[in-house]
């Protein structure tokens, strides 16, 4: 058995349903505090431009500063989604003694 292998936390099924109802509640303050973290970048980043980021299908602004709007968006979700799923399995393995993952 490899070093990996072993170190893998085992998971039951009811561990599995038990926890997904905190995932989709971390998922969802998740987006609403990446939401507000890419704003607050966006002012820092365009401090020229208006309070509120570029939209694909908004004709006024060019395509290169519509992709850094987005490439920033995408970073700033995917890290903040990252560290909640991961800080809400561990909590609840804190709770539950199962890891709700794999």
């Amino acid at each position: 058995m490899t070093a990996t292998m072993s170190a893998e936390k085992q998971t039951s099924k009811s561990a599995k349903i038990l926890y997904r109802p905190w995932g989709l509640i971390g998922s969802l303050l998740g987006g609403l505090i990446a939401g507000q973290v890419f704003q607050q970048i966006w002012k820092r980043v365009d401090p020229q431009g208006t309070d509120d980021p570029p939209k694909p299908l908004e004709s006024e602004y060019p395509l290169k500063k519509i992709l850094v709007a987005a490439v920033i968006q995408g970073a700033i979700f995917s890290l903040v989604r990252a560290l909640i799923a991961r800080g809400g399995a561990r909590a609840f393995e804190r709770w539950t003694g199962e890891w709700p993952g794999d």
